[in-house]
């Protein structure tokens, strides 16, 4: 119940009850004058219930020449009613009866008609209706007519004020039909904004000419700010206007407030202003009802649709408030297009296209129109039968919100989605290109359409992936690099919890393929996390799950069989790639597991080819990890299942070929099989393999059977055929590198052999750019050829990269160019590497000796140039690992004899400091297992030299380096011998030093420990001296005090002692004129009393100052001055002057004061210790008093208190007191 206030209501927020509804002015019944028979009569009109026919009623008041207001007052009531046509008829009417009249009637009614004019205009079709309707006209037709009223009355008078609101409007409605649209720089310089700029100045005037009271001029003005994108000066408008008229509901200003708090991005703030304007009117609210329904959907866009909190939310936003005000007015336009878009998920096509029409042909808002077309456009692109009508519709869309640079975003990419039906790969991209680098895109804070990103980087793949899949020699370096940069942007996004974008797979996928030659590691990365998209999508009460479910591993594992096999099967294949084959044997079992699931689910699946595969890579891990038999048996079953299965067939004979055992039965199975297929590539590269490795060296190429094999392939079969290419290239590189050189001729035949090799290399990488096998020969060539280490070195750092964990071949090769090049350190880590890859290509996990042999020539030819023993060493212990792995082979023993000879030979030539005994014996040994194995393969029919120069090289180490090495081992056990007992002998004097160092220390710790003593003894003795002088003092102080106070006899309470009354002394004898006065410095008599005589001259004024300052008092004449000594002693010359100086007497031969001041028996009151007065005594020649500076506080000599002289000073008796040190002056 509202509050009532002087017998009103408070109104709505605490105001007065003021109402502004339409039409409440109108009257229920008017009566209208007229003349008759009797005098003045009226004709009563009942304005609630009107009739159509209008004729009589007008000629009933132009005949009775009505004033204006009847007119005006009936058209409005007819409008009131919602019969505007009628209401506009009415005024014509009148406009014809008042033509003679006044201007002022016209211009009344110009007025009125012209803003029935504008009513119809916001109410008219924005286009022409495509369904029959009562009236067709749209609002431009009401617009010209509301502009030729609003002329014909500003001919009348320009001024009059109401003329100002309707131009506003006027200018306002028509900005509504212009689009926007963008000029240089983003800034929108289009007619539209002139029109807006024309309306703000109409309301300016309007407002003016009320004297600030024109509410709907306001309104209108804040309109046009919030038209102008000016959000925060349209805020502040709209609060103004609410807080001049709270109780204002049609038009609300909390729908203002609300869509400005939303567009300046206060979203809360925006639907409790819609909510607040709900509250009020409840009723036909329409505009509060649907704003609050479309921010009910924008919350609910945060939530996926699987989110239990999208569903309730969006159930609000549609049922509670878009239908709600969808009921109030089937025609609005932003309730149309609202409900269209709900249809448009349920594909409801029929209620789209009618709810899109209303959309566009009712609203004055040219974004709810867009809207509208873009609904159109949708339908036409999901029917996919006039993909031409639907890219028009998706253009109108774009263009009613400005088009161009500004424009709506989803009719752009929808628009670049058509153009991809359409095959136009290059409009698609360059609309997204555009949709991407838009300058909108940059003002919304660089956040850049995920959707346009994807999809562009999906085209730039495919252009990747179909010139993959044609064989193609085009270059797509530039697209895919431009694919990845844009698609790892869209992941990027997935990470900003601001954006809220859900993952893709289709993003990952085509990551996936982009990466899988240039980086495998992360085509992997993506696709693992595809899978852990896919595991978390499946729920936890899913059906597909076992219901005995063990650990989590167990768990995981039955929800990777439920995944596509597909996916598992790629994950595998880059692990195998990756060399984990572990995992990788887990995926294809997992991968198997859910074809055969798959299979159970649906039986209509052809999962045959699919686990044929999965089942082939799955044998080749089994290979991989040396479990040669599983793999046999699953290559076994496959061809049992597919007898024509080739590749199955070759594996098993390439198993077989590795087994020494059926070696032979497998070559002629591999011909067999190669005749029945002679045209198989890839058989006859196996043959190519298998000849490499089994045939007979020889240095004519002609004879070469792998090269006639080759040769063969590449007339018959294939000319393009890169493995016989690049065996080709590498024959005659085998064979150019084991040619003679000794003459002229034979070094150009071995050139052109290289040249030769070198152009089957050329060839490959004219077909395949990117062969790195090929390059690498080619690297090969120009070290061996030309010399050329700088170049191969950087082609083969090229084929390192491309070859990585595929191949040791090229890191040995780089370690044979930096061996070349004397950079011993990166030759032997290549070495290394190309040890550990070869351990694993290796069936039966070995290194290869050959390369265990470079490391060591490596090792040896370091530590020939460095002079190091343990390079030597570390070249024997390789070299006998080598041998260790190939006994048989000739060149590897001859390795381990040269480096026992050179490791002996460097041992006789190294000081006795650099080696030792056990060195130079396993030497002396290894030097004679070296001269029989020299000796022995000197004997062998193949021996890699002459054997003459062997059998030379073992006679010289059996006589000469025999001698030397026996030799070095005496000289080397004598040198340890007396290097030994010098090491005693200077450990033995070590010891005496250390224990003599230990004497002393133990010596001076002992001392120190005396001192320390006697310090504790020193320090006691002190305080225990320091105790008893304590105790001494408090005894004196309390005697003092006993002297200087007693007891009252009557209180009985102590006092202070009475001093004896002074006794008259005897009057000095006057002096002469000539004499001194005898006055102490500072004005003041020894007596002290003031009454003794003065001296002649003597000045009288008193002494008032205390210290230094009494000393600077004006005295009446300069008196001689000297420095004052201590009794008793010589004066000492000093360099600074003393300030401390004495007035001197007439009689120069008087002493010095004493330092302590006589005192006369009559001073002594009581002969017990009282206060001695400080005179001198009668009779006694008066001394000359002492001043002193004020530094001078420890002197011996009883000094001045305060400035003063000795009268009036209390000096307690104490004669016994030491006093301190005299101070020199």
């Amino acid at each position: 119940m509202a509050a009532v206030t002087n017998g009103h209501t408070n109104g709505i927020n605490g105001h007065a009850d003021q109402q502004y509804a339409r039409f409440s002015d109108i009257p229920a019944v008017i009566d209208i004058p007229v003349r008759g028979e009797d005098g003045d009569e009226a004709v009563n009109l009942d304005l609630t219930e009107l009739m159509d026919e209008t004729d009589e009623l007008c000629d009933l008041l132009e005949g009775e020449n009505a004033a204006r207001n009847y007119w005006v007052t009936i058209a409005l009531a007819y409008a009131k009613h919602n019969k505007v046509n009628i209401a506009i008829d009415i005024l014509q009417k009148g406009l014809g009866a008042v033509a003679r009249g006044r201007s002022e009637d016209k211009l009344v009614l110009l007025s009125c008609q012209c803003w029935l004019y504008l009513w119809k205009c916001r109410n008219a079709p924005r286009v022409k209706p495509t369904q029959v309707t009562d009236d067709d006209r749209t609002k431009d037709h009401w617009l010209h007519a509301a502009t030729t009223t609003l002329n014909e009355a500003s001919r009348i008078s320009p001024q009059y004020p109401p003329l100002f609101l309707a131009r506003g409007t006027l200018y306002l409605l028509r900005a509504s039909l212009q689009p926007s649209k963008s000029g240089s720089g983003g800034v929108d310089n289009s007619e539209r904004m002139d029109t807006l700029k024309q309306a703000a100045k109409c309301f300016d005037d309007a407002y003016k000419s009320s004297k600030g009271k024109n509410v709907m001029a306001m309104l209108g003005k804040a309109k046009v700010q919030f038209s102008l994108g000016r959000y925060a000066e349209s805020l502040a408008i709209y609060q103004q206007v609410l807080t001049l008229a709270p109780d204002m509901q049609d038009p609300d200003p909390r729908i203002g407030i609300g869509c400005c708090l939303w567009a300046l991005g206060h979203k809360e703030h925006a639907c409790a202003a819609w909510q607040r304007s709900l509250d009020i009117n409840s009723e036909r609210n329409i505009p509060a009802n649907i704003l609050l329904g479309l921010s009910y959907l924008d919350e609910s866009s945060q939530y996926t649709t699987a989110d239990p909190q999208f569903a309730e939310i969006y159930k609000k936003a549609m049922t509670t408030h878009t239908q709600t005000a969808f009921k109030l007015n089937g025609m609005h336009a932003l309730a149309c297009a609202t409900f269209g878009s709900y249809f448009l998920l349920r594909k409801a096509w029929a209620n789209v296209e009618r709810l899109a029409r209303r959309a566009i042909e009712q609203t004055d808002v040219n974004a709810v129109a867009s809207d509208g077309w873009y609904l159109l456009a949708r339908k036409e692109h999901y029917e996919g039968t006039d993909l031409a009508k639907a890219a028009d519709y998706y253009s109108k869309a774009d263009q009613a919100r400005g088009g161009d640079e500004k424009g709506y975003l989803p009719a752009k990419f929808g628009a670049a989605q058509l153009k991809t039906l359409m095959a136009d790969l290059d409009g698609a991209k360059f609309r997204l290109d555009k949709i991407i680098s838009a300058p909108t895109q940059a003002a919304a804070g660089g956040q850049k359409s995920t959707e346009a990103m994807t999809l562009l980087g999906i085209l730039h793949a495919e252009e990747v992936f179909a010139n993959q899949a044609a064989g193609g020699k085009e270059d797509r370096s530039i697209e895919a690099k431009r694919a990845i940069g844009l698609l790892e942007q869209v992941r990027v996004a997935w990470k900003d919890p601001k954006r809220k974008v859900s993952p893709d797979s289709a993003v990952l996928l085509n990551l996936a393929r982009l990466y899988e030659q240039e980086a495998p590691d992360r085509a992997l990365g993506c696709l693992l996390q595809v899978e852990q998209m896919e595991l978390d999508d499946i729920a936890e009460d899913d059906d597909r799950l076992p219901d005995d479910i063990g650990d989590e591993a167990e768990e995981r594992r039955a929800r990777r069989e439920l995944l596509s096999p597909q996916l598992l099967h790629n994950i595998g294949c880059f692990h195998y790639q990756a060399d984990k084959y572990t995992q990788a044997r887990e995926d294809f079992q997992t991968a198997l597991n859910s074809c055969v699931k798959m299979g159970e689910r649906d039986d209509s699946l052809d999962t045959d080819a699919l686990v044929t595969s999965i089942s082939f890579n799955l044998a080749r891990t089994y290979e991989a990890e040396g479990m040669a038999q599983e793999a046999t048996n699953i290559y076994s079953g496959l061809l049992e299942r597919h007898p024509d299965y080739t590749d199955a067939r070759a594996r098993l004979l390439y198993t077989a070929i590795l087994d020494p055992t059926t070696q032979g039965e497998a070559t002629e199975n591999l011909r067999q099989l190669l005749q029945s297929e002679p045209g198989n590539l890839d058989l006859r590269a196996l043959q190519t393999w298998h000849l490499h490795r089994t045939k007979k060296r020889t240095a004519n190429l002609a004879e070469d059977p792998e090269q006639r094999h080759l040769k063969e392939t590449l007339q018959k079969h294939d000319k393009h055929d890169l493995y016989s290419l690049i065996g080709m290239g590498n024959l005659h590189l085998t064979i150019a590198r084991e040619m003679r050189r000794e003459t002229d001729q034979d070094k150009e035949k071995r050139s052109k052999t290289y040249i030769r090799a070198i152009e089957f290399f050329d060839k490959v990488l004219s077909i395949d750019p990117r062969n790195a096998w090929a390059a690498q020969g080619m690297g090969i060539a120009m070290v061996e050829e030309k010399k050329g280490t700088q170049d191969a070195i950087q082609i083969f750092s090229k084929v390192r990269e491309s070859l990585k964990g595929i191949s040791a071949s090229v890191y040995l090769n780089l370690g044979h160019v930096f061996a070349e090049m004397k950079q011993w350190s990166r030759s032997i880590e290549n070495y290394e590497l190309a040890l550990g890859r070869s351990a694993k290509e290796r069936g039966d996990g070995n290194v290869d000796p050959q390369i265990l042999a470079c490391l060591g020539r490596v090792w040896l030819q370091r530590g020939r140039q460095e002079k190091k023993l343990e390079a030597y060493k570390m070249s024997l212990d390789l070299s006998k690992q080598a041998l260790k792995l190939a006994p048989e082979n000739i060149n590897l023993r001859f390795n381990v004899a040269f480096v026992q000879i050179q490791l002996a030979q460097l041992l006789i030539g190294l000081g006795e400091t650099q080696k030792t005994s056990e060195e130079v014996e396993d030497a002396a040994q290894g030097l004679d297992e070296a001269i029989e194995a020299f000796g022995a393969i000197a004997k062998e029919p193949n021996a890699p030299f002459p054997r003459g120069d062997l059998e030379a090289r073992a006679n010289m180490g059996r006589n000469t380096m025999k001698r030397q090495v026996l030799g070095a081992v005496e000289r080397q056990a004598d040198f340890e011998r007396k290097n030994k007992e010098r090491l005693e002998e200077a450990k033995r004097r070590r010891d005496e030093e250390i224990k003599k160092r230990e004497m002393e220390r133990e010596k001076a710790l002992g001392e120190m420990q005396e001192r320390e003593r006697k310090i504790k003894e020193e320090r006691a003795r002190m305080a225990e001296e320091d105790r008893e002088a304590r105790v001494l003092r408090e005894d004196e102080d309390k005697r003092r005090e006993e002297a200087e106070y007693t007891t009252d006899a009557e209180t009985g309470e102590k006092k202070k002692r009475e001093k004896k009354p002074r006794e008259k002394r005897q009057k000095r004898k006057k002096k002469t004129e000539d004499d001194s006065d005898g006055e102490v410095a500072g004005g003041t008599d020894v007596e002290g009393g003031g009454k003794g005589g003065r001296s002649r001259g003597a000045s009288t004024t008193p002494f008032t100052g205390t210290g230094s300052d009494g000393e600077a008092e004006a005295r009446p004449r300069q008196k001689k001055k000297r420095k004052l000594e201590r009794k008793g002693q010589a004066a000492k010359s000093s360099k600074f002057k003393s300030a401390e100086v004495v007035e001197e007497s007439e009689d120069d031969d008087v002493p010095a004061a004493s330092g302590t001041p006589a005192a006369d028996d009559d001073d002594v009151v009581d002969g017990d210790g009282d206060d001695v007065e400080a005179a001198a005594a009668p009779g006694q020649r008066k001394k000359a008093a002492r001043v002193l500076d004020d530094d001078d506080e420890g002197d011996g000599e009883m000094e001045m208190e305060n400035g003063m002289g000795l009268q009036g000073v209390e000096v307690p008796v104490d004669w016994s007191l030491e006093l301190p040190p005299p101070r020199h002056l």
